[in-house]
C-alpha cells in the first residue's frame, strides 16, 4: 500500500537487543496526507539499513510504501504500519503523468485482417437436452 503526504514529525529513534542477541533500530514518523480532509498517519521504519536508505525530514513531501500488521498481546490488539520504501515527492502523480509525456510512435502498417473462417453448420439443437454427450447436469 502507499500513502502520500508531508512529514510533520520525526520521532526519537528506538534501539534495543532482540531475544536472539541481535541489535535493532526503529525510527518513527508522522505524516499528514495531502487531501481535502488531511489525516495524520504514524508509521515506522524498522532496521538500521532501511533507516539509512530512507531518510526523511520535517516538511518533506514523500510517498511511503508500507505493510500493515496487527498482533494480539494479552487479549489486546496492536496495529503497526511498517514502511519498506520511502520516495521523495509525490510518486503517484509522477507515475500518472509519465505515460502522457511519452512520445507517440508512428503507426505501424499492418496487413489486412484475414477473412473469418467459415463455421461448419451443426445439426444440434442447442435447446435439446438429449443432444450432446449426455454429461450435462443442468436441470433444463
Amino acid at each position: 500500500m502507499e500513502v502520500v503526504g508531508k512529514i510533520i514529525q520525526v520521532l526519537p529513534m528506538q534501539e534495543g537487543v532482540g531475544r536472539n542477541g541481535n541489535p535493532w533500530k526503529l525510527q518513527g514518523y508522522v505524516l499528514e496526507t495531502i487531501e481535502n480532509y488531511p489525516r495524520k498517519v504514524h508509521f515506522e521504519v524498522f532496521g538500521e539499513d532501511r533507516i539509512k536508505n530512507n531518510p526523511c525530514e520535517i516538511d518533506q513531501i514523500v510517498t511511503v510504501s508500507f505493510d500493515i500488521e496487527s498482533r494480539e498481546f494479552n487479549g489486546r490488539w496492536y496495529t503497526s504500519i511498517r514502511a519498506w520504501k520511502i520516495q521523495q515527492g509525490d510518486m503517484t502523480q509522477q507515475a500518472a503523468a509519465a505515460p502522457a509525456a511519452a512520445p507517440v510512435a508512428a503507426p505501424v502498417a499492418q496487413a489486412a485482417p484475414a477473412a473469418p473462417a467459415e463455421v461448419a453448420p451443426t445439426n444440434v439443437d442447442p435447446f435439446d437436452a438429449t443432444a450432446g454427450d449426455g454429461t450435462s447436469d443442468l436441470p433444463f
